[in-house]
Order: structure tokens, then sequence, then C-alpha cells
């Protein structure tokens, strides 16, 4: 497998979670702290930053990160796919990476029907061809700005054939943009592995889920890409689990507790239900979607238990978390973690878990 690479999300201010009240203060965004986030992750170690799509634009994020010079992998883990057309995200895919001299890493995910269609107001059909589509779509704009080509590319979702030389912006030197995209269900894991430098894979999956679904069918996805059978060992693949950690077992019983709210939350997406369903937890999942139609979040949690904090999680505290981690991701190459940080103590503990991860 290829190197494992260490991320970590930029913070904006905390952000609204669904047991929140109405009424409750919602902080407002810190945009004026992601240069200096870039910079700490840089000392820290952290290979990548990552910028997610939920209440504020990720691309808008990178922009500024970028302004910072470093090494470090600026990377959207994921940015919306259909609430835009491929060829809209193309043009900002592009700015960016030649803004950050070539280290742009584009996660994109289909979101799932009911937010496309009514929060975003947009068409939903077949999402994984049309995720295949997207992405080549996406691809062809970059070949023809680098090599001036015609353009033309033709699927069943988009058709593209207009790019007059005023709207086609000038080749730049690293014109290879990674794709990963968000991928839960069997066919959206063999499109990542067929079309897609990577995958991101969703939090809520478990170690049987891995071995037994994602990876195979990201092979499967692979093997129909015609690609040399070497260059698997550099597929890029993200997530595949939670974290739950803590510097003793005080904390980390606490970090268990607040994570099962988080696991109740994906839960109850009717999407991610395989999920909990390999594991035998198909009745929990179920009835997670009824407690949330009824708007009842803070029961939902009372139904995740510690085995299954457990079997979605990677649970430990800091002294033991970097080698239950490799273990319970294993075959997966791109990791987030991050800790509170209050002292220089504490950063010397994050720095040593993050090269931990690092090693083989």
């Amino acid at each position: 497998m290829a190197k494992i690479k260490v991320e970590r999300g930029l913070h904006l201010g905390m952000p609204y979670t669904p047991d929140m009240q109405d009424g409750g203060k919602r902080p407002e965004p810190t945009w004026s702290t992601i240069r200096d986030q870039v910079r700490d992750a840089d000392a820290l170690g952290y290979d990548t930053i990552l910028a997610v799509e939920t209440q504020h634009d990720p691309y808008l994020e990178l922009a500024i990160a970028a302004q910072e010079p470093s090494k470090i992998e600026l990377a959207t883990g994921i940015a919306l796919a259909y609430t835009k057309s491929p060829v809209a995200t193309a043009y900002t895919a592009w700015d960016l990476q030649r803004m950050s001299g070539g280290r742009l890493n584009l996660g994109l995910g289909s979101q799932v029907k009911g937010h496309v269609t009514r929060r975003f107001g947009m068409p939903w059909s077949k999402p994984a061809q049309r995720m295949k589509d997207y992405v080549g779509a996406m691809r062809a704009c970059w070949r023809t700005w680098q090599t001036r080509e015609p353009f033309n590319f033709q699927s069943e979702h988009y058709n593209l054939s207009l790019m007059t030389p005023n709207f086609a912006p000038p080749p730049q030197s690293n014109p290879h943009i990674p794709v990963l995209i968000a991928a839960v269900q069997e066919r959206m894991l063999q499109v990542a592995g067929e079309v897609c430098d990577g995958v991101r894979l969703h939090g809520i999956v478990t170690r049987k889920y891995l071995d037994q679904i994602a990876f195979p069918n990201l092979k499967k996805g692979f093997d129909k890409s015609g690609k040399p059978a070497a260059e698997w060992s550099n597929f890029q693949i993200g997530g595949g689990g939670f974290l739950c950690a803590g510097k003793d077992q005080d904390s980390l019983a606490r970090a268990v507790s607040g994570m099962k709210s988080t696991i109740a939350f994906y839960g109850s997406t009717r999407s991610y239900r395989s999920s909990f369903e390999i594991d035998g937890w198909g009745d929990t999942a179920d009835q997670l979607h009824k407690l949330s139609v009824q708007q009842k979040w803070p029961e939902m949690a009372k139904l995740v238990t510690d085995e299954m904090v457990h079997a979605f999680a990677a649970v430990g505290t800091y002294d033991e978390i970097a080698s239950v981690i490799k273990k319970r991701f294993a075959g997966v190459n791109r990791l987030s973690f991050d800790m509170p940080v209050k002292n220089d103590h504490d950063r010397g503990v994050l720095k040593e878990i993050i090269q931990d991860l690092k090693n083989p």
C-alpha cells in the first residue's frame, strides 16, 4: 500500500449539531485563523489540511489556505458534486491547483437524494453513473485546457462540446489533479476504483465492512480501469471509521459517550443502513431512522452500545491509539487524527502520534 498520509480538518468554529436547541447560539466562522492552522499543521507533521462542505464552502477555505507558503496538501473531504456542474467544479479546481502550486487533492461526494433535491433544488439520477460521468467531464476540461485539444465529452449525463479560447484557462505546470470520491455502496466503490485516484470512505463503517464490501469493490473497479496492476499500491483510500481517543480512561469514556451521538446521527440515514446491517444492527438503524423523523435526537444515542462504538471507531488512549488505528484501519492509507492541544506537552504527544501513524 501507499505510504500513510495523516490529515487534519480545518476548523471555522464548533459546528452546529442536531442535538442543539433551536435557540442555541451558533458560533461565527473564524476565517482569519485558516493560515495559522496551515502553519500549525505543517509544524506538527501533518501531510494534509482537509476542508469539509457542511456549513461553509470548502473551496473558499482552501483558497485562503493556499496563500500560506507550505508544502502541505490541500484537500476537500468532501465537496459536493451534484450541486454544481462538472465544468464549474473543473474551473474552481484548476484555479486552486495553480494557486497552491499543485497541492490540491479533490475529494467529491454525491450527498444523498434528499439534500440534493430538497436543499439545493438540483436533479438526481443514477448517482454512481452520474459520478463516473462527472469525473470524466472534469478531466475532459482539464485535458483541453492543458493541451488545447478539441473539447468533446459525451456521456449519459453530460454532453459537452463548447470551449472557446477566451473561456479556456492557460495550461499549468501541475495539470494532474488527484480526484477521490466518497463511496458507501458497492457501485460507487467500483466507480472510485475505475475512474478515480482514490476513495474517501465514510466514517460509519466497521472492519467487516472494509474487508467484505469496500476493498473488494474498489479492487473490482480498479481491475476494469485498464491500469497496470502495480498502480493499485498508489490508490488512495481515506477514512474507513471514526476515532475515539483520550489522554486517560476517564477522558476516553467521555469520548466514547460522545461518539454514540455521532453514530446515531449517521445511522438514522437510510443510505448507511448497510454499514449497520453487515454487523447485525440493521434493526437498530431502522429504529434510529424512525426517531430522527420524529426529531427525537437526544433519545437516539441511547440505542448505540459500547460494542457498536468499538466496531465503528478506533478506541484508545493517546499512548496506544496509533497501534489501535493501524490495526482498525489496515488497508487505509489516508487517516485523519486530531486532539486538543493546551500546552507544549500536548503538542509533543500529538507529534509523536502523527509520526507513529506515518511509520510502517
